[in-house]
């Protein structure tokens, strides 16, 4: 029988993150501890999907989901680009690097990705950066799936509810990572996950509703379950976690006080996303234009040199608002923790 969220026995949902940290070992690891884990589809080949969700079946019986990032138009301008492009040139040299080509039309290989859902079935989809047509979110319902959409907003929650979602990822502003808004170029929200909440609950009370966006600790967890969800995503949480595949620079930064607070910037991406502040984005913050996924492919050959050189101020440290309350340690101590509450 597929599995909804009120049947896992711990309401922990581990975030899908992408680029990294959210390794097939940590999906398995926060299933295995009574939550749901998730692996994460986003910058990945199909193939590399594919062996991700295999591996990370190998190792848990419990249900598992797989989370997606929904082509959206490009809003990038080539003028814009271009003189991004110049003003990158000085840190590439640094790094010994060119700067990135930006690549249109680009969907981050979307009907494949959704055949690897099709074939290898866990038990939930979810989609960030929008939601997919009726038809397809039909068409996962009908093998089985269920289907969850990452929502920033009371009015993209009734889209999301519209076009068949079976529950919501309701995303506060303190979440690290990209902000999950379905238009590329809107700028992030500042109501509070739990006004969002609220809203959310008010408006679709059949729905259900996961709670995501700054929860580091079991007292943050038991808050958004008392205000009507029925589980809490955690990413940062989970970061110094034995599982997680975060490199050992950025575990080093979440402790350095040289990192002590996190911003939203665009300056990686080209998308509105919160993370440590360090030097790339104290330099292009305010000069870097959106475009989403163009900047994030300029600016890859810098972040790629600067991850080899272990230097924490040429990466994107992705991190919510609690990462100075993350645990070290095996991810079902972690989950525990985090559950105690409850």
């Amino acid at each position: 029988m597929v599995l909804g969220f009120w049947d896992i026995m711990v309401p922990i949902v581990g975030a899908p993150m992408s680029g990294g940290p959210g390794s097939p070992a940590l999906a398995a690891a926060v299933s295995n501890a009574g939550g749901l884990g998730f692996v994460a589809g986003g910058h990945l080949s199909a193939d590399r999907l594919a062996e991700d969700v295999a591996a990370a079946r190998a190792a848990t019986t419990g249900p598992l989901g797989v989370n997606l990032l929904v082509p959206q138009p490009s809003v990038a301008d080539w003028a814009q680009l271009n003189f991004y492009a110049d003003e990158l040139e000085g840190i590439a040299d640094h790094y010994q690097v060119t700067v990135g080509t930006p690549e249109f039309g680009h969907d981050d290989d979307w009907e494949r990705k959704l055949e690897v859902v099709a074939d290898l079935r866990p038990e939930l989809v979810s989609f960030t950066f929008g939601v997919p047509s009726p038809d397809v979110i039909a068409r996962l319902g009908a093998q089985g799936l269920l289907v969850m959409v990452t929502v920033t907003s009371a009015y993209e929650a009734g889209v999301a509810v519209a076009a068949g979602a079976d529950s919501l990822v309701v995303q506060g502003p303190d979440a690290g990572g990209h902000r999950a808004t379905f238009a590329p170029d809107m700028e992030p929200g500042t109501e509070s996950l739990h006004q969002l909440i609220d809203r959310i609950h008010r408006a679709h009370r059949d729905v259900p509703i996961i709670a995501t966006g700054g929860l580091g600790t079991a007292e943050d967890v038991a808050g958004v379950l008392r205000r009507g969800a029925i589980a809490a995503q955690v990413g940062t949480a989970l970061l110094l976690s034995d599982e997680a595949a975060t490199s050992t620079t950025q575990r080093t930064a979440m402790k350095n006080q040289l990192f002590g607070k996190t911003i939203v910037s665009r300056a990686f991406s080209g998308r509105y996303a919160r993370g440590l502040e360090n030097e790339f984005i104290r330099l292009f913050d305010n000069v870097a234009p959106l475009g989403y996924p163009e900047v994030h492919q300029m600016t890859l050959p810098i972040r790629e040199a600067a991850a080899d050189w272990e230097d924490p101020n040429g990466i994107d440290l992705w991190a919510g608002t609690s990462f100075a309350k993350a645990q070290t340690g095996p991810a079902a101590d972690i989950v525990a923790s985090l559950a105690a509450g409850a």
